[in-house]
C-alpha cells in the first residue's frame, strides 16, 4: 500500500523514470524532439505484438508504477469530443482534446483511478492529426462557438516541458475567432506560454482546493502559492485566467480554508483577467473508493456520508454541497468582478436557484453564459 506523503512537484515530469516509444512512432518528429528534451530519462522501444508494454503488475498497484513510465504512442481514435456530462446534471459543452491519458501527480481523489484501464502514462505524437481533426470540426460548423480543453484525461500542462505541446496548441489557436482554448493544471510549468502571439484565445486555467487538501491529498502537483504565482505571470503575458473549485471535499476547517485560499487568490491575481471560476462538490464513480482507500490508506474524506446521485455517482447530501457552495460564492461575490461567471459543475437547476437565485436557461444555458464571459474579453 502507498503511503501519504506530500511532495511538492511543480514540473512532473522529473517523476518519469522510462520512456516507452511504440514502433511506429520513434522516427516521428515529436518523438525526437521529446527525446532530445529528456536527456538522461531511459528509453526503449517497445514490441510490435499485441500488449507488448511493459506489465507494471496487478491493479490497482500498477498505477503508482505508471505514472513513472511514460509511453508514447499514437491516438488510433478520435482526439475531439464532448465532455463526458451527463444528462441528469447541467453541463457547459465543452469539448475535449484527447492528448494523452493519466498523470505524473497524483490527487486521491483522481477519477482517473476508476476510469482508465492503463495505468501507462501516456502521450499522442501525431498531433499534425489531432490539429486536422480540429480544423475539420470547425469548418464543418463554422457558426458554433468553441470551448476547449486539453484537461480531460490528464493535466494539460504537466508532460509540457518534454513535449512543448503548449506552444503548438496556442499558436493555432491564436487566429481562431470562433473558438477558445483553456489549459488546465495543478502545476506552475509555464515556461512554454512567456512570449507567445496568443491573440487572447488561450485561457490557463488552474485547479484550486484549500491549504489542507493540497498539502495532504494532492501530491506532487504544485503548492497553492507557486500555482497563483504562475497565474499571476500569465496574466502579466496577457492571458485570461479561469480557476476550478473542483472537487469541493468536506473536511475540518474547511470553511476556513476555502475562505484563505480566495483570499489568496484575489490577492496575488488581477482579478480583471479571470473570465470564468467553477465549483463542484467532490463526487466519484463507486469503485474509486476502494482504489483510493489501498493507495493512500491514510486519507480519511471518502468515509463522510454519501449518497447514489442520478448519474450513479457518490454525492455528498444535497443540504451539505449547498451549504459548502453557498459559503464559497459569497467568499467569490466579494472579491470578483461582475463580468466572471461563477457557476456549478454537474448540477441540477434546484441546486442553481437555491445558490445564484436562477437557472442556466434563466440566461439562455450555462453554454452561453461561459460564450459570453470569454468573448467580453477577447
Amino acid at each position: 500500500m502507498m503511503v501519504n506523503k506530500r511532495t511538492t512537484m511543480p514540473d512532473p515530469v522529473g517523476y518519469i523514470n522510462n520512456i516507452h516509444v511504440e514502433p511506429d512512432c520513434i522516427d516521428h518528429p515529436v518523438t525526437r524532439r521529446i527525446l532530445a528534451r529528456a536527456k538522461k530519462i531511459p528509453v526503449k522501444v517497445v514490441s510490435s505484438e499485441k500488449f507488448s508494454i511493459p506489465d507494471l503488475g496487478s491493479y490497482p498497484g500498477s498505477l503508482t508504477k505508471g505514472k513513472r513510465n511514460l509511453l508514447l504512442s499514437k491516438n488510433r481514435g478520435k482526439f475531439f469530443k464532448p465532455c463526458p456530462g451527463t444528462r441528469e446534471y447541467i453541463c457547459c459543452d465543452y469539448q475535449v482534446l484527447n492528448i494523452g491519458m493519466n498523470c505524473a501527480m497524483d490527487c486521491v481523489y483522481c477519477i482517473l483511478q476508476a476510469y482508465l484501464n492503463n495505468p501507462h502514462l501516456s502521450f499522442f505524437v501525431n498531433i499534425e492529426d489531432l490539429l486536422a481533426e480540429v480544423s475539420e470540426a470547425f469548418a464543418q460548423d463554422p457558426k458554433r462557438f468553441w470551448r476547449i480543453g486539453t484537461g480531460e484525461f490528464t493535466d494539460s500542462l504537466a508532460l509540457d516541458s518534454l513535449t512543448g505541446l503548449s506552444r503548438g496548441l496556442i499558436e493555432f489557436m491564436r487566429d481562431k475567432d470562433s473558438a477558445v482554448l483553456e489549459l488546465k493544471t495543478k502545476t506552475s510549468v509555464i515556461e512554454n506560454l512567456e512570449g507567445l502571439d496568443h491573440g487572447g484565445r488561450t485561457v490557463v486555467a488552474w485547479s484550486l482546493n484549500t491549504p489542507a487538501i493540497v498539502a495532504n491529498e494532492e501530491f506532487r502537483t504544485a503548492s497553492l502559492e507557486q500555482r497563483l504565482a504562475a497565474a499571476a505571470r500569465c496574466a502579466s503575458w496577457g492571458y485570461k485566467l479561469a480557476f476550478h473549485f473542483d472537487p469541493i471535499i468536506y473536511h475540518a476547517d474547511w470553511e476556513q480554508g476555502y475562505s484563505e485560499t480566495i483570499a489568496r487568490l484575489f490577492a496575488m491575481v488581477p482579478r480583471e483577467h479571470i473570465v470564468w471560476i467553477s465549483m463542484g462538490c467532490l463526487r466519484y464513480l463507486p469503485a474509486l473508493k476502494k482504489i483510493a482507500a489501498y493507495r493512500f490508506p491514510k486519507s480519511k474524506f471518502f468515509h463522510e456520508e454519501f449518497i447514489e446521485g442520478l448519474d450513479g455517482k457518490a454525492r455528498y447530501f444535497r443540504t451539505l454541497r449547498v451549504e459548502m457552495y453557498k459559503h464559497i460564492y459569497v467568499q467569490l461575490q466579494q472579491h470578483a468582478e461582475a463580468k466572471t461567471c461563477i457557476y456549478l459543475c454537474m448540477e441540477n437547476n434546484e441546486i442553481w436557484q437555491e445558490i445564484f437565485g436562477f437557472t442556466p436557461d434563466d440566461r439562455g444555458g450555462l453554454p452561453k453564459m461561459l460564450d459570453a464571459a470569454v468573448g467580453e474579453s477577447i
